[in-house]
This record gives structure tokens, sequence and C-alpha cells, in this order.
């Protein structure tokens, strides 16, 4: 029997990695014999270099870089295919996560950190970045990137602009004079799993700005900067991305990197499964074992467990989820999922959850093994 494991991660408690082995740990004392094969997986956000970086045996690398308000952080990134490839997560030079929530200052956070590891992997010669834009600070439509890679964004006396979004109303002129020789060489893709446009009332600022510390003052600040930003990149690009789908993410991100290429953008699941080679990995399995911290409706909205599922489903393979949580509404779940089960074996505060949620996920698995081993005889 073939078992093929590939969770995300349950965020603040166990990683990716982490719950593959337990729920292995728990199925194992009833199919000792079974074929287990493990792949951690994530949907572009937290966790996606650790997916992809385990699942193609490749090397993590970390980088000395600023953080998103200029301090000095260390922040992992890696390389794949032989070190074609380079995996950065955004939020690991430039997250929201790095800063405490009193000390946020979405108006001057800054993406030049991961503009910083970006330019490490050019220098080693990659011929493809995957950029994963989930957790993000900044709010600066990738500027610090560019600012990093060698752009100059330069106000009306030619001098160099403050780094972050609301500098970006003081924006001249663009001078790509000392881009990086090979940013505009490779292959940009962006692990991204919101469809919102750059500016607007579904955009980076006024959809994301608040969860960032933006006040309602401050969101119409950053709003009008990245909207000026855009009109003066499309004299430069003749491409106006103010309202392309996706360029809202990660504070808009994208428009950066915009200045000097076509970055793609890609659903994170579905750039994780392709780069692990997940289709080969489900032939000949029997069964399939999913899951995230919390399952429900949202979970078919782009979720790795969603793109896990949907892929074994055309393969007619079964497919259990299971979750830290369930959450309220699970409607739609059961088109995709055989069962849903969740780990929290009963009613307690929240620390407690996450301080036992490998011992509850491991006597989770055990039990629906044993359940699974009586239905088989």
């Amino acid at each position: 029997m073939k078992i093929l494991i590939a969770p995300d991660s349950f965020k603040e408690s166990l990683s990716a990695e982490q719950v593959t082995k337990a729920i292995e740990q728990g199925f194992r004392q009833h199919f000792p014999e079974a074929d287990f094969q493990r792949i951690p997986i994530a949907d572009g956000g937290e966790g996606t270099l650790s997916a992809l970086v385990s699942s193609n045996q490749g090397e993590l690398k970390v980088s000395q870089v600023e953080g998103p308000l200029g301090n000095l952080t260390e922040a992992k990134w890696g390389l794949i295919n032989q070190g074609k490839v380079a995996v950065i997560e955004l939020a690991e030079a430039s997250g929201l996560a790095l800063i405490a929530p009193e000390k946020r200052q979405v108006l001057t956070a800054s993406s030049y950190g991961t503009g910083q590891i970006i330019k490490h992997a050019l220098d080693l010669g990659v011929t493809q970045i995957i950029l994963c834009l989930g957790g993000s600070a900044t709010n600066d439509a990738g500027a610090g990137i560019a600012q990093a890679l060698g752009i100059q964004l330069l106000d009306k006396a030619g001098n160099e602009i403050e780094k972050g979004g609301a500098a970006l109303s003081q924006l001249d002129k663009i001078n790509m004079d000392n881009l990086h020789p090979r940013a505009s060489q490779i292959e940009w893709l962006l692990a991204c799993d919101v469809d919102n446009p750059l500016c607007g009332p579904r955009g980076a600022s006024a959809v994301f700005g608040p969860q960032k510390g933006a006040t309602q003052e401050e969101v119409k600040t950053l709003d009008t900067a990245l909207d000026h930003f855009a009109k003066l990149a499309k004299n430069l690009t003749k491409e106006d991305h103010s309202k392309t789908q996706g360029y809202g993410a990660a504070g808009g991100t994208a428009l950066g990197i915009s200045l000097f290429a076509r970055p793609k953008l890609e659903a994170g699941i579905d750039i994780v499964l392709r780069t692990a080679n997940f289709e080969q990995h489900l032939e000949g399995t029997d069964l399939v074992i999913t899951g995230e911290g919390q399952m429900d409706y949202q979970t078919l909205h782009g979720k790795a467990p969603f793109g896990v599922a949907k892929a074994a489903k055309e393969k007619g393979i079964k497919v259990i989820g299971i979750s830290g949580s369930l959450g309220a509404d699970t409607s739609g779940l059961e088109q995709y999922f055989d069962a849903i089960f969740d780990s929290t074996r009963a009613s307690m505060p929240l620390e407690q959850a996450l301080a036992e949620a490998e011992k509850n996920l491991v006597h989770l698995a055990s039990n629906i093994a044993a359940t699974l081993k009586l239905s088989l005889g």
C-alpha cells in the first residue's frame, strides 16, 4: 500500500515537514509495511521555501540583509535544480513577522532586503527566480527591490527618494542605467494566492495595508503614491499595471520587477506541485493525506490542501484531510475530500492546543489508520 502524505504547515505550531512525520508515525502503528512518501507542501506563503528546497533536494542559503525597517536580519533562501533556480520568500527579509505589532511602519517599510537576496542569487548565475509573495510587511510596490538591484528612483531635484511606499509620491524619474546586468535576463515567477490589483478599493493599500498597521489616512497616502509610481512606470514599460490582476499581492511587489522584466504570476500551490513533480509521485498511490492548520470553505480558494486533493481526485485516489481545527463552514470540501478530521482532542486554550499539536496529530493519525485497517478487513 502506497500512502502519500502532502500537507501544508500548521501555522504557529508545526512545519509542513513536522506534520508529515507526525502523520506517518501515527499511521505506521497500524500499517508498518506500507510505502510512505512524505512531500511537505505550501501555497506560496510561509513554508514555500522549505517545501520546495526539501522536495527538490536543494540547498538552503543564509544572507545578512536589511529588514523591512532597515535593521540587519538574517534571511534564508534556497537553490534548487543544480543551482539554476533560486527560491526566495519575501517574508524572510521583508516580512510582517519581523516587526512587533506596535513598531510597524507601513509608510516606510521597504522590500530592499529582498532585493539584496535577489542580487546575491543573480551573482551566483541563477536562470530563474521563484519569488514567494506571502507575509510581507511592505507596501512599496517592489520599489525597494528595484533600488537594491541598482535602479535609481529620483525626485525632482535629482536626489534618491527615501525607501518605503509613501516616498513614491515624490518620485519624478526612474534611472535604469545601473540595473544589475542579469536582472532582465532571467525568468521571474511570482508565487501569489490573491488576484487583487495594485490600486483602488481592492488594491494593495486598501485591502492589505490595514493588516500591516496602516490607518485609513495612510491607506489613502499609499494608494496615491503607488498609483503615481504606476504612471511613471508606464512611461518606461508602456504598460499600466495599476489595475493588473495580482499586482496587489505583497504590497504591489510585481510592479517594481516589471520595470525590467515580465514577471509571471501564478498560484503558489500550482508552482509547488509542479516543481515537486507531484503528478509523478501520485503514480501507484493508494491514499493521499493532506491538510493545514485550519480547514474550512476557504481551503478551496487556492490553499495547498485543495491543490493536493484536486490533483489526487483527478486520478481517482482517495483523499483524507487532517487539520488542527475545522472552521464553522466546511461546505464544498466533501467534493474533494473523502474524509476530514481535526486533531484537537478537546476544548482547550489556544496555547495548549499549539503546544500539544504534534502529540494530538500522531494520536489522530493512529486512530484514522486503525479505522481504515478495520474497513479493509
